[in-house]
């Protein structure tokens, strides 16, 4: 039987992957060192004792959408939740892009945003950031009024680069683009500012979080975005009908009360991020500002690709992303328990020199 042809558009792309090696020390996805606190894992079982399997679950997710509305502030008919923020970010895209419109990024930055983009048919254009990774406002511009992107993405701290995105810049994107602005926060709250507090009801701007890092729930792939009003209710229309199932729910309900071990573990590892750009200084790296949980780094005295292989001999491994546009010898390390960033400084160490 011949095999069928997907669509002309997709011919030519190829699926996210990130590589899944048997090592000891694994840095390289930007999850969670720790697991969440016992007390969540005893709540959690308790709950889904409890749960009728024969019933859907809330279509609306009533209870999550409340509790994450609390987090912020805002109302919960402002909060929108799916299966990790890259659901989030395909029905924002669903509902908005397509063919015949445009999305605009800045690269270097995470790969979905411009992959699923062009999924939904629509047309990307990447504009270019500054020699030093930092958004280019110029070339933003020349971004905006060109392409006229119904959908522009920033993403802060943005991944691979760690960059924290001022909030000057975000605001001055959200005067010059003709459509909607995503900031994409995987990793606010490593940050010291968040565009959260830019929400409001007349603004076209919406921003998207994950449980996956600071809360430690990588696998119960959930996320969330907070923004209009209007907005959130026309992703509706796109969203399969009961696509987040109900212990996922209960999980993230659940996470939602242990803020103060959240908070813990984001002090935890900003400190060791810190501690690991230290060490840094005395090795022949060079190495991006970073407010999030991983480092983009930059060997100087051996290729990237040749560090990440002996890593790996030496049971570490990072990402490498040498072989992303601009990024040429660059790996990006997570930011792990202080045993584990001590065994990856001890590698790295003994393969520099």
């Amino acid at each position: 039987m011949a095999r069928i042809a997907v669509r002309d558009d997709l011919k030519a792309l190829e699926g996210y992957h990130s590589p899944h090696v048997s090592v000891r020390v694994r840095l390289n996805t930007n999850e969670s060192p720790t697991p969440p606190p016992a007390a969540w894992s005893d709540a959690f079982v308790a709950e889904v004792s409890r749960i009728e399997w024969h019933r859907y679950p809330d279509r609306a997710a009533t209870e999550l959408r409340a509790a994450i509305a609390t987090l912020h502030g805002v109302d919960s008919n402002q909060v929108f939740v799916a299966n990790g923020s890259n659901e989030v970010l395909q029905t924002l895209l669903l509902a908005y892009a397509g063919p015949g419109r445009t999305v605009a990024t800045f690269e270097p930055t995470y790969q979905l945003h411009a992959h699923i983009a062009r999924l939904t048919g629509a047309t990307v254009i990447e504009g270019e950031r500054n020699d030093d990774f930092t958004l280019d406002l110029a070339e933003a511009r020349r971004v905006c009024e060109t392409g006229n992107p119904i959908i522009t993405f920033l993403c802060s701290p943005n991944n691979p680069t760690g960059l924290v995105e001022p909030e000057s810049n975000v605001r001055e994107v959200m005067a010059m683009a003709p459509g909607l602005v995503v900031v994409d926060e995987a990793y606010g709250q490593f940050a010291d500012w968040t565009a959260l507090d830019l929400i409001d009801e007349e603004t076209p701007l919406v921003v998207s979080r994950t449980f996956s890092k600071t809360w430690s729930m990588a696998g119960a792939r959930l996320g969330y975005l907070v923004g209009p009003s209007w907005l959130v209710a026309e992703l509706d229309k796109v969203i399969l009908p009961y696509h987040l199932d109900t212990a996922k729910q209960i999980a993230g309900r659940l996470a939602l009360r242990y803020v103060n071990e959240m908070q813990a573990r984001i002090d935890l590892i900003v400190s060791e991020r810190e501690r690991i750009q230290s060490a840094f200084a005395s090795m022949p790296v060079h190495s991006w500002p970073s407010g999030a949980n991983f480092i983009l780094f930059r060997p100087t005295s051996i290729s990237g690709r040749d560090v990440w292989r002996r890593l790996v001999d030496r049971s570490v491994l990072v990402r490498d992303c040498s072989g992303w546009p601009r990024l040429e010898n660059c790996l990006r390390v997570t930011v792990g328990t202080p045993e584990e960033n001590d065994a990856f400084l001890a590698a790295l160490q003994e393969v520099l020199a």
